[in-house]
């Protein structure tokens, strides 16, 4: 039941959302029908989705990181901005090279360049107590700001002062950067995200770091008593977050159709909100690394969907954005009872006895691990 919570809570705001559109004289079966064969009804809609997922996914994977850390990350927008900031100065001033050494030198860039700005507030938590969710915010405002002046001035294609357009864009990245493609227009993202978020699930849950960083989460007191370096651990929670969302930001950019960096001025004029939908979809997944990777695919769908249910209906363009904010009221707000059942099974579980031998209320270490799996 606790697993189920999520999906009924989608559910309810597709009903609520229904009853929005007929208010608004929409047919909502033909609407809802038309978001989902948009979103899952042919191959260049699953393509379609898989792109729009990948962003998500790989947001959510670092916030499932740093949330087992109990820091909250908001600024995955920044951390995704700074992450292609860097990935596309290094595309810039590096000559031609093979792709095999391009690409991958790109891509760690974006890494590297989401870690500092996730570094900075888990630093700022740690060692001066200062708020994640404000730093974390406000550092978005600074990339946001920083990629502007960047993107209309050091940055900007060449061709667009001569022109004197001043579009805030680059000029078209090497050919060696691209995201190589799997299927028509299906790059490499998506599969990355996945072996991402199966990476991040072997460190969080088979490893000393990420046993330490669940501890921390869980009790910094007991934490540091067993030898822990709590401070240390929660800088590198969200560095490794901002890491997962740097990623992002570099193969928004080298798996664009453009190839290049470009933005309409805002944070979402580049992201799409990505930032913040990650952490939706890392809810939604139970703040799991593996459970995230079907909720980024499901709230991929849905944004990709919700274009197609705007043209096909006529409905505003805001009801998209009212269908998905309502999606992520629902899912945040039922995430306590989720919380609640499953915490009650497995109290369950541990009254259970497991064998002849065993008295009730008692289990092993492993299985313990096991249920909170």
């Amino acid at each position: 039941m606790g697993y189920l919570v999520p999906v009924a809570a989608v559910v309810a705001a597709l009903l609520i959302g229904a009853v929005i559109l007929l208010r608004l004289e929409a047919d909502p079966v033909e609407a809802l029908g038309v978001m989902m064969r948009g979103a899952f009804g042919s191959s260049n809609a699953l393509m379609n989705t898989a792109i729009k997922a990948t962003p998500l996914l790989f947001v959510g994977v670092g916030i499932t990181i740093a949330f087992r850390a109990n820091v909250i990350n908001i600024g995955g927008e920044g951390q995704m901005v700074s992450g292609a900031l860097l990935a596309t100065t290094t595309a810039l001033v590096i000559p031609e090279l093979p792709a095999i050494v391009v690409l991958p030198t790109v891509l760690l860039a974006g890494i590297i360049g989401g870690a500092i700005w996730g570094a900075i507030p888990g630093a700022l938590k740690a060692y001066y107590g200062v708020n994640e969710i404000l730093s974390t915010i406000m550092l978005n405002v600074v990339a946001v700001q920083l990629m502007n002046f960047l993107l209309r001035g050091p940055l900007i294609d060449p061709a667009e002062i001569e022109r004197g357009t001043r579009i805030p864009q680059t000029e078209r990245l090497i050919d060696s950067a691209d995201l190589p493609h799997l299927l028509g227009k299906l790059h490499i993202g998506p599969l990355v995200a996945v072996l991402v978020a199966v990476g991040a699930y072997l460190l969080m849950w088979r490893t000393p770091v990420g046993y330490r960083i669940r501890a921390v989460g869980l009790s910094q007191d007991a934490a540091r008593y067993a030898g822990i370096e709590v401070r240390r651990t929660i800088v590198l929670a969200m560095t490794l977050s901002g890491a997962m969302a740097g990623l992002a930001g570099a193969v928004l950019v080298f798996g664009s159709e453009s190839h290049r960096m470009v933005t309409d001025g805002s944070t979402a004029g580049f992201t799409g909100s990505a930032g913040f939908n990650g952490i939706v979809a890392a809810l939604f997944g139970g703040l799991h690394a593996l459970w995230t990777i079907p909720a980024s695919f499901l709230f991929g769908g849905l944004l990709v969907g919700g274009l197609a249910m705007q043209r096909a209906v006529q409905v505003p363009s805001a009801l998209i954005l009212a269908l998905n904010g309502l999606v992520v009221v629902f899912v945040v707000s039922s995430d306590r009872l989720r919380r609640r059942l499953l915490a009650r099974d497995y109290t369950g579980r541990r009254a259970a006895p497991t064998s002849t031998n065993d008295p009730p209320g008692e289990t092993s270490p492993a299985e313990a691990e096991a249920n909170d799996r």
